[in-house]
């Protein structure tokens, strides 16, 4: 009989253990889904937002690595010459490699951001709620960052594929194949320094607006989650102020990227900012083509934003019917 009471008492003690075990495992469950669930969502948006503004993407980059004076007019006629030369799908040209670049990029971009968050929430006492400015500022750009490092050759390539016809590169391994063959492989990260000095002030600046914005909508409204259009409306101020801050690195970056096919010799960040200035000017050169960015950047940026938060909405939705279905 009192081997029965101590054989009933262990059976009581290991089930008080067993819910804490059983909670630990739930924690770790519901941290990967919200991983796996950011990077789904951030690759979503990131594919949707970067197909729809491509043709103007491919047209900008060629005039960024070119000479040539750059005007809406002469943008449009760009345009309209590749469609007639090569078919309405060639204004698409690049964009595969494009995806191949964008769909990580974004996903890893996203998703650190939720991470980062997180982690400057717990340090700072702010866990579950909106940051602070300056957290919600390095958050931003810790996450731009993290993304450009680990997917910059992708980038490179998607330059090349841009400005070269299509004769020179058949697809995105050639490319990487004649790259590595003819210029080195050190040739994938030119152009890294000012990308990373880029991405730096573009995503902070674009996480901590379209952030800031949802705050002080939801301190205003008193509703938790804006509407579709607020969102892209939001998403547009943050890819402006964004983009704009950022802009003349980005052409420094493409300048680099490109110079193997353009005849130039670019080598230093300084070095192809004087020679961009003392050619085409500060204005024409450093900002040429931030008029079409004005008009592709916030649409790109407020359909990316929106789309991952919706998607993750739409995410945690379906879980809980299926929770509720279980």
């Amino acid at each position: 009989m009192g081997s029965g009471v101590q054989e009933q008492r262990a059976s009581l003690t290991q089930g008080e253990v067993l819910p804490l075990a059983s909670s630990s495992q739930s924690e770790g469950l519901k941290h990967t889904r919200s991983v796996l669930n950011s990077l789904f969502s951030g690759a979503l948006a990131g594919a949707v937002a970067k197909t729809a503004v491509a043709p103007l993407d491919r047209t900008k980059i060629i005039f960024q690595v070119s000479s040539a004076r750059f005007s809406a007019k002469e943008a449009y006629r760009l345009i309209y010459r590749t469609y007639l030369k090569d078919g309405f799908f060639s204004l698409w040209r690049g964009n595969s490699a494009t995806m191949v670049r964008v769909i990580p990029y974004a996903a890893i971009q996203f998703c650190a951001h939720e991470q980062y968050k997180g982690l400057l929430g717990g340090y700072y006492g702010f866990q579950g709620k909106a940051l602070p400015p300056l957290p919600r500022l390095l958050a931003g750009s810790m996450a731009g960052t993290t993304a450009a490092m680990l997917t910059y050759p992708l980038d490179m390539v998607r330059a090349r594929m841009a400005v070269t016809p299509k004769e020179m590169y058949s697809n995105i391994l050639h490319v990487f194949v004649r790259i590595s063959r003819e210029e080195g492989l050190k040739t994938l990260y030119r152009g890294f320094t000012p990308t990373i000095l880029g991405v730096v002030p573009y995503a902070g600046l674009s996480f901590f607006t379209y952030e800031t914005l949802k705050k002080l909508h939801a301190e205003q409204s008193g509703r938790l989650q804006p509407y579709s259009y607020e969102r892209l409306a939001f998403g547009a101020c943050a890819g402006l102020i964004g983009q704009s801050a950022s802009y003349p690195l980005d052409v420094v970056r493409r300048r680099m990227q490109t110079a193997g096919v353009t005849g130039h010799t670019y080598g230093t960040i300084l070095g192809t900012m004087k020679e961009i200035v003392s050619e085409e000017g500060v204005i024409r050169g450093l900002y040429k083509g931030l008029s079409m960015n004005w008009v592709k950047g916030p649409i790109a940026v407020g359909i990316s934003f929106t789309t991952f938060d919706l998607t993750q909405i739409l995410l945690r939705k379906l879980h809980q019917m299926g929770y509720t279905a279980r």
